[in-house]
């Protein structure tokens, strides 16, 4: 990710990278038909403090997508009272978000798309980390989530949605991978704790 370019192409370059990432993060589709049916969107936002502990983490985030890999660094801050995140591209902030529970707000980087939504990225936050018993009590009518061992799958009226695979076995302090089937992305999470 430390390539020398001149600063004016370090800036678009990270916009770029940003907006690949967060398209692949988030639950827009992969055909160009329009936005999904609000009935195939999850809307996950559970409560920080329904996580059951306090964490700070260094991530570096790899995302596959039609062929293509993108790289991308976050520092995630989770508290009972709030969950902050920022995401850095080439060394730049190019997206954050603030979750009390009740409220998200977000920043981005102002050539980010509108399409790119801060509610996407906390979602794949809290299906990755959050406990499967919180996650499984928040779930709207068709949707479930199985648990087996060091696997997730997440479902719609019994259509795998996405895997969520932990081979260190831990949800953060090491790897874990977020295959989502239905919208083609795979998400390969490497963190380290900065804070218990």
């Amino acid at each position: 990710m430390r390539l020398n370019f001149p600063t004016s192409s370090i800036a678009c370059a990270a916009v770029a990278a940003m907006t690949l990432l967060l398209s692949a993060c988030s639950t827009a589709p992969t055909v160009p038909l329009g936005p999904p049916a609000p009935s195939a969107r999850l809307h996950l936002q559970l409560s920080p403090a329904s996580l059951g502990a306090s964490v700070s983490l260094q991530q570096h985030l790899t995302v596959e997508r039609a062929g293509r890999i993108d790289e991308i660094d976050t520092v995630l801050e989770i508290e009972p009272d709030h969950l902050d995140l920022v995401g850095l591209a080439f060394g730049q902030r190019v997206m954050s978000l603030h979750y009390d529970g009740k409220e998200l707000k977000t920043w981005r980087h102002f050539m980010l798309p509108k399409e790119v939504q801060g509610e996407d990225v906390l979602q794949d936050v809290q299906l990755t980390l959050w406990p499967a018993a919180a996650i499984r009590a928040a779930l709207p009518p068709g949707w479930e989530l199985e648990e087996d061992g060091m696997q997730r799958t997440l479902r719609l009226h019994r259509e795998v949605i996405a895997q969520i695979d932990y081979p260190d076995r831990k949800a953060w302090g090491g790897k874990v991978i977020l295959t989502n089937l239905h919208y083609r992305y795979k998400l390969t999470i490497q963190s380290i704790v900065t804070a218990p």
